[in-house]
């Protein structure tokens, strides 16, 4: 039980130290973690392999944290205005914790696996898409979305100039979201 709760002190610590200092991980020394958390420095290694893997759980956490926080009881007339809402959502916290979302995005690239950050997204977004048949096509489109998300985001002024939308302004990243959404669903309406 105690080797339990020094576990989660220490994600804990790191989730805030992750957060204060805005993903800016080279700040984040595991002897910084150690001593905040009140742990012997061996202890990172002990629970978590190194401060990598620790990093990476807490990184884990923060956007499922986000991903959780859709509002699935908000009512919206279509699907589209349901996934454009959320999508937004996850697009402005990429934006707004840009250290964090690309540890997280490039983490989940290297290691695509069915509870990385990517595919649980995909999942709430395929939620969105209740009026969409059959389940496969459903997170298929959640897939593109996630990734055409994900690509604007890494590939920044590139992809502004190759887009022409600008994802330093709330309204340019909106238009792109709403676009992107708009694209996918338009052989769905008839």
């Amino acid at each position: 039980m105690e080797q339990e709760e020094t576990k989660k002190r220490i994600i804990k610590v790191t989730t805030q130290l992750i957060e204060q200092y805005n993903g800016d991980l080279d700040q984040i020394t595991s002897r910084l973690i150690a001593e905040k958390a009140g742990i012997g420095l061996g202890s990172i290694n002990y629970y978590f392999k190194s401060k990598a893997g620790l990093i990476a759980l807490c990184v884990q956490q923060i956007i499922g944290g986000v991903i959780a926080q859709l509002d699935r009881n908000e009512a919206f007339q279509t699907d589209e205005q349901r996934l454009c809402a959320w999508a937004n959502g996850v697009f402005e916290f990429l934006f707004a914790h840009p250290a964090i979302a690309r540890v997280s995005i490039l983490g989940d690239l290297q290691h695509y696996t069915g509870g990385c950050n990517a595919v649980r997204t995909q999942q709430g977004f395929a939620l969105a898409l209740a009026g969409v048949q059959p389940p496969q096509e459903r997170a298929l489109l959640a897939f593109i979305l996630a990734s055409a998300m994900q690509a604007a985001f890494l590939g920044g002024d590139t992809a502004h100039t190759l887009l022409g939308y600008d994802f330093k302004s709330k309204a340019g990243r909106a238009a792109y979201i709403n676009k992107t959404v708009s694209v996918l669903l338009a052989g769905r309406k008839a």
